[in-house]
């Protein structure tokens, strides 16, 4: 019997993956480390400035926990806690050499991300199966990715860490 093959998270493989969120028209890229059918989803998620995360929350069946964890590995993030109207009711910095490193949000907290540096590296953490149809609960109200509104938004999100 073959034993499954250890996967490393090099730089290599972050200089990659970096490359393509620089080039992405979503300004963010991902690299799984899973199969899509696991029960723990763990991956490199890489963030450019200006990226676009619609507002949203993690609710899975019962027998499977909704939380999502945040591991800040390169660069530094912003993370919007909100409530079901989208009013903003906590803000965390996450970074690699801050003083907040990680972040794990329980099942149900409708949150956004805003990449507050350049090839910001988050390693994620989610328990699975993956379902593409039912991983994210959208807020509705926010803009589409694309849209000039979006990048509005972004902007004043990113306001809510400087100064």
């Amino acid at each position: 019997m073959q034993s499954p093959p250890i996967k490393c998270l090099t730089q290599e493989l972050l200089d990659e993956v970096t490359a393509s969120s620089r080039s992405s028209p979503r300004q963010r890229q991902n690299y799984n480390f899973h199969d899509l059918s696991e029960k723990v989803q763990r991956f490199v998620n890489v963030l450019q400035p200006g990226t676009y995360v619609r507002p949203h929350r993690h609710l899975r069946p019962p027998a499977v926990n909704g939380f999502e964890f945040f591991a800040v590995i390169q660069g530094s993030v912003g993370i919007l806690i909100l409530n079901e109207n989208g009013q903003i009711l906590r803000s965390l910095q996450v970074g690699a050499a801050g003083p907040t490193r990680a972040v794990e949000l329980p099942e149900g907290t409708i949150h956004t991300l805003v990449a507050l540096a350049a090839d910001t590296v988050i390693l994620e953490f989610k328990e699975g199966p993956y379902d593409v149809a039912a991983d994210k609960d959208f807020l509705p109200g926010f803009p589409a990715e694309g849209s000039p509104a979006a990048r509005e938004l972004v902007r004043l999100w990113e306001a809510e860490f400087k100064g």
